[in-house]
């Protein structure tokens, strides 16, 4: 007689590209994942969510734009991201917000969606991430976004092509509405099994132990 095998955890995050804790989370939830003896019964899906969806594709640097949505001088900025800076050469995540290029990412969430048509979602997530926060990369530009892509495994070309279609569109907004449903109004959120979710980027520990009580709920 066959074994059965033991089911699947599904987590699933809510989060934005430009969004600094989502990345904080996402490495945390890595170190989590990396905790459990079977790992391998995770299946991790990012979902969108955007925390402006009415910005330019090019609203200038990340420090620029803190700085008009907050009402800030340059420098205060400047200085509230170089926290954040310190807070993630921590945990080994180089931000930059000084050479980030702040833009909308309807267009990065329909890539994701794409990458995870091909099975390659999650190398494309921290590829995204590393590219705005870290290189510079504008997020809103469709051409950035297709050499981006073809850094995790996606045909460049592909990425083009779909860009200039509607593809993924349905699915950004899918993931926008069921956001909506389950009250999500801030990211990065966790919702593990569709029994538990969470808010914020916990600790690497909160996220195992949620794992693992939802496994038992």
């Amino acid at each position: 007689m066959n074994a059965v095998s033991p089911p699947t955890t599904t987590v699933e995050v809510w989060a934005d590209i430009v969004c600094s804790w989502c990345y904080v989370g996402k490495r945390h939830l890595e170190r989590a994942l990396s905790a459990l003896p079977d790992a391998e019964r995770v299946d991790l899906r990012w979902r969108s969510f955007e925390l402006d969806p009415t910005i330019a594709p090019d609203a200038g640097s990340a420090d620029e734009e803190l700085a008009r949505r907050r009402g800030l001088t340059l420098a205060e900025a400047r200085t509230m991201h170089e926290e954040t800076e310190r807070m993630g050469a921590e945990i080994g995540i180089r931000f930059d917000f000084a050479r980030a290029r702040r833009g909308n990412t309807f267009n990065a969430h329909r890539v994701l969606h794409m990458a995870q048509a091909e099975g390659r979602q999650i190398g494309m997530m921290g590829r995204l991430l590393a590219a705005y926060f870290s290189e510079g990369e504008p997020i809103g530009d469709p051409a950035a976004l297709a050499r981006v892509a073809g850094g995790a495994g996606l045909d460049p070309a592909a990425v083009e092509a779909m860009l200039e279609s509607d593809a993924y569109a349905a699915d950004v907004r899918g993931d926008e509405r069921e956001a909506a449903a389950l009250g999500i109004s801030a990211v990065p959120f966790f919702v593990i099994d569709r029994r538990l979710g969470l808010a914020g980027a916990h600790p690497a520990e909160t996220l195992r132990d949620a794992i693992e009580q939802a496994r038992g709920a």
